[in-house]
């Protein structure tokens, strides 16, 4: 655990699988005991059967998201504010997976800032540029930055209809 995490750092949100097969997109929850681990969140994306893109999207606690996509040898990864990691276990986990050290408390001024690769998804149709717009809109909750996610990607209909669920 991160010196700077809260020991009941687990917060409340939900995660989602979505893979996209053939042209066809899927979106499934993923366990909630696999929500406050980073290595539980890769291991359960890769364990999705699939020949076509798969990654996972986290919110935890209406704070921030998480964007998680197994590649050979690790995951790629996008943390949308990274000062989450000062009191979540989850923000503090991908910073380190990033090599990136945990903000201190007197570094941090109003403004959050992401972390990790804005061109995560860029060959499913959200690039580096418009994935920044996404993550500094202040004015959205972490799920509703994901649906905007989710409608420049293609697969709208299928997260609204995961989101009914949580």
């Amino acid at each position: 655990m991160t010196s700077g995490a809260q020991d009941s750092a687990a917060g409340t949100g939900f995660g989602a699988a979505v893979v996209r097969e053939d042209g066809t997109w899927r979106c499934s929850l993923l366990a909630d005991e696999v929500l406050d681990d980073l290595d539980g969140v890769v291991t359960a994306l890769r364990r999705v059967a699939s020949t076509g893109a798969v990654f996972g999207m986290l919110v935890v606690d209406d704070e921030f998201f998480v964007l998680v996509r197994p590649v050979p040898g690790g995951a790629s990864l996008l943390l949308s504010d990274a000062t989450a990691a000062l009191d979540y276990d989850l923000a503090a986990d991908v910073l380190d997976a990033l090599h990136v050290a945990v903000p201190e408390e007197d570094e941090i001024d109003d403004e959050p800032w992401p972390e990790g690769d804005l061109a995560l998804l860029a060959d499913l149709g959200v690039p580096e540029q418009e994935m920044q717009l996404i993550v500094a809109d202040d004015e959205l909750y972490p799920d509703e930055q994901l649906a905007l996610i989710a409608q420049r990607c293609g697969f709208a209909d299928q997260f609204s209809a995961l989101l009914e669920k949580v």
